[in-house]
């Protein structure tokens, strides 16, 4: 459906800014699930949220269906379901196999290789285009394995053995939960999804759920036509049906924010902490706790980009900046996130995830042990503990690659580690999955709960297309050994603005690894990391050469061309040419 388009407001890697919104016509949702069946003694169970838009002033639509499997484990999966009217599916649809005999309402739905094994409340997005005359009413007989889907948890089980007795329930919305993404779906921003819809092949991912960038002080109320906080908050409760799910809001507008970039410098001063205390945090804070909003799982990104800043940019380093070394000295981001801490983390349904910027930036022994403590002094100022942050996210709108399959930090080549190659210039980790699970431990050391879980932002590593390697780089030196083997197509793992060759990464799922609660896109792909060239505005956003083609880098890229897309908006602004190159470069590719 193309509707017209208002500006509104988000974030990028280095920046936040305008996007365009609109709303999603949603025609109907069935939220249905488990129930008993298969082998002696097992639990099969499952739910089936259908949502269809039609599109404006033709026939057609587009659907969306996200499958949680609420019982034990999937090794393999079909789906079956009815239309109740004369929809066909238009081939070939997406992250599934689809099949509709002619003339016949029924359709099997089928897993590709990397979604066909779901653990119990892991979850997959799947969907099709499709074709109706008259009206276009949801399908409701919606099965997986030949198993009904009720809409409702599997029975509470009860295990008993001659030395104890347990009992598994799931808990209710609302109640708080190790890991807030297990067992819940995920709110889709219906401003994004709008802009996603009227690209060509966006409606492939425009179910996918994205961040909510509050960037600004206006941004809490809605600015220039987009969605306040608490307009979300209440779509969120409305997409929810009654059933737990996770909206994720970034906090993102600390006293000299981003000291390192121009890209994405905010709107307050260095010395500007009341004001982000009481005309920021505050109306958030009171918003969250509006129990109207109670049964959400609020999960809230923390200031990207502050306190790494802190460790690799102040001092007497080369990549030093006098706004760091300001900020570092006067204590602002430290203060300011302690309080976000408190103030969030007191609300019941509220879980904070603070940002720890990614193997590309703090993977070397100089900045691992010391970023870790910083955040732990963070956790603890301003009237904070620790107990206030449960989790923490890596790669947040970065490009570093989630694996590296075709070689680890262990490889040599002619006796020689890979750690002296140019691209990984001796840091401990060359990839994010590794990256955030050893930081993990490293968190919990400087004093964090060891429950504490991981977050990964996967909206754009995932380096598809023809130029992604098929195996190994040759043996004749460490160089050409990484080089033609790495994912990661970046020229240098400090570029980070609208980066060329980019791809989407793994889609958004609960628990896929050790110590990770999810793999998520809280940067929403198509938005502008920053411009170009300098483009005057009222933003308060500067020009970084970091995201101009032609410029030949600095100390923080070793001095290298950045790699930036050419003709870019500003920063947050929808960027078309990117967001077909994501889809394009996709990885897991796209359907």
């Amino acid at each position: 459906m193309r509707l017209t388009l208002l500006p509104g407001t988000t974030r990028s890697r280095r920046g936040l800014g305008l996007v365009a919104s609109a709303t999603t016509v949603v025609l109907g949702a069935a939220t249905l699930a488990v129930v008993a069946g298969g082998q002696a003694g097992a639990a099969t169970g499952c739910r089936v949220d259908y949502t269809a838009s039609n599109w404006g002033g033709a026939d057609g639509f587009t659907a969306g269906l996200h499958i949680t499997n609420l019982g034990d484990p999937w090794n393999g999966w079909t789906l079956t379901f009815t239309f109740p009217g004369n929809q066909r599916i238009t081939p070939p649809g997406w992250s599934a196999n689809w099949t509709q005999p002619t003339a016949s309402p029924n359709v099997t739905a089928t897993p590709l290789d990397w979604n066909r094994n779901l653990t119990t409340n892991q979850a997959t997005d799947i969907g099709f285009n499709g074709t109706f005359t008259g009206t276009n009413n949801p399908p409701t007989n919606f099965a997986i394995n030949g198993v009904a889907c009720t809409g409702t948890p599997p029975p509470t089980t009860t295990t008993t053995t001659s030395t104890s007795t347990t009992t598994t329930t799931t808990p209710p919305p609302g109640s708080r939960v190790d890991n807030p993404y297990s067992g819940a779906r995920v709110y889709v921003n219906p401003q994004w999804a709008a802009r996603a819809n009227a690209e060509p092949g966006g409606s492939r991912i425009a179910n996918q759920p994205t961040g909510v960038w509050l960037d600004r002080i206006a941004a809490i109320n809605g600015v220039n036509g987009s969605m306040g906080l608490r307009a979300h908050l209440t779509e969120a409760v409305r997409q929810s049906g009654g059933q737990p799910l996770v909206i994720q809001i970034v906090i993102y507008d600390l006293p000299g924010r981003d000291c390192a970039a121009l890209a994405s410098n905010g709107e307050l001063g260095p010395t500007e902490i009341d004001r982000y205390r009481t005309q920021y945090i505050d109306p958030i804070a009171t918003i969250m706790a509006d129990t109207a909003f109670r049964t959400l799982r609020i999960v809230t990104i923390v200031e990207i980009d502050s306190l790494p800043n802190l460790v690799t940019n102040t001092g007497s380093r080369p990549t030093a900046t006098a706004l760091c070394n300001t900020m570092l000295q006067n204590g602002n981001y430290v203060n300011g996130i302690g309080y976000a801490l408190a103030r969030l983390g007191a609300i019941p349904n509220v879980y904070n995830y603070l940002d720890a910027a990614h193997h590309g930036w703090i993977g070397w022994d100089d900045n691992f042990g010391a970023t870790a403590d910083l955040m732990a002094q963070a956790a603890r100022a301003a009237g904070s503990t620790t107990a206030n942050v449960h989790g923490f996210i890596t790669a947040t709108a970065n490009y570093s690659a989630l694996r590296e399959p075709y070689f680890t930090i262990n490889d040599t080549v002619n006796g020689v580690s890979v750690r002296q190659s140019t691209w990984v210039d001796w840091n401990r980790y060359v990839d994010e999955l590794t990256f955030a699970q050893a930081f993990r431990q490293r968190l919990v050391q400087a004093g964090f709960s060891s429950s504490i879980g991981m977050l990964i932002d996967t909206s754009r590593n995932g380096w598809g297309g023809t130029a992604r390697p098929t195996g190994p780089g040759p043996l004749t030196d460490v160089n050409t050994y990484v080089n033609g083997g790495r994912v990661d197509r970046r020229i240098h793992l400090g570029n980070w603005c609208n980066q060329s060759g980019a791809g989407l990464g793994e889609r958004p799922r609960s628990a896929p690894a050790t110590g990770i609660d999810a793999y998520v896109w809280i940067k929403p792909p198509g938005e502008s990391d920053g411009s170009s060239t300098e483009i005057p505005n009222d933003e308060g956003k500067g020009f970084d050469r970091m995201c101009d083609p032609t410029y030949t880098g600095n100390a923080r890229n070793g001095f290298h061309l950045t790699g930036a897309l050419p003709n870019a908006p500003l920063s947050g602004h929808w960027f078309s040419a990117q967001f077909q190159e994501l889809m394009r470069n996709a990885f897991p590719p796209l359907q």
